[in-house]
């Protein structure tokens, strides 16, 4: 979830510098390639798979990213995607490397559709991720907001599903230009829903960042505050 459209975030000289500074704990980045079906992967499938069937059909069919780029490749594949990730993926990484493999220790961020996929994998695997930081999360899931039906659908998942505030924490943040400029109103009714569930600032960050667009450089420039609260130093 780190990578989109060629360019990168810069998060190994991000990681690197906080860790030398004691501003986060010791970490290792594992960074998974997106594809080019990265909105098939990304789209958290059970939202998905509550939208009406004549809708979800249309988005399959005629969802679109630009004149000619089909938005979704594949039918959506998310739950199969993170159960590669949770249960393939880490537990290599836990045998392969000097890990600490609990939950407080296990973090998972991404930004727009990254966003989307880190949010539901906190969701879906509680047990395995202990927190989540999603940027820029792309709560319109397509590229049309008239009469989107999707975003209330991500409301509704989050009010069956998020987990325990107990031992979860949870970043979201937006930015107010591009594409970041439609995500407002549907972050204050996710927020909202966190309050709701009995998250506080002891363990929820949401944050609006004026003139910030949906680019790799914007992400860049705040990636340190979600990775400072979701991995704060041992004391």
């Amino acid at each position: 979830a780190w990578v989109l459209n060629g360019q990168e975030w810069g998060v190994d000289e991000v990681v690197s510098q906080l860790i030398v500074d004691g501003s986060i704990k010791q970490a290792i980045v594992v960074a998974i390639w997106n594809t080019e079906n990265r909105h098939a992967e990304y789209f958290p499938q059970k939202p998905f798979e509550s939208l009406p069937a004549a809708f979800q059909d249309s988005l399959l069919q005629n969802g679109v990213r630009g004149e000619d780029a089909q938005l979704f490749k594949t039918a959506i594949n998310s739950d199969s995607y993170l159960q590669f990730i949770a249960m393939e993926l880490k537990p290599f990484i836990d045998q392969q490397y000097s890990t600490l493999s609990d939950l407080p220790n296990t973090v998972i961020v991404g930004s727009s559709m990254g966003g989307l996929i880190s949010m539901y994998a906190i969701c879906e695997y509680p047990e395995v991720f202990g927190a989540a930081g999603c940027l820029s999360t792309h709560w319109i899931g397509i590229f049309d907001t008239l009469n989107n039906p999707i975003p209330n659908a991500f409301v509704e998942y989050l009010e069956e599903n998020l987990p325990a505030a107990e031992n979860h924490k949870i970043y979201f943040d937006y930015g107010t230009e591009t594409l970041d400029a439609f995500y407002e109103p549907h972050q204050i009714a996710v927020d909202h829903t966190m309050a709701r569930y009995g998250y506080d600032s002891s363990n929820w960050i949401s944050l609006k960042f004026e003139g910030e667009n949906h680019s790799e450089r914007a992400w860049n420039k705040r990636l340190d505050i979600p990775l400072i609260f979701l991995l704060p130093p041992e004391e």
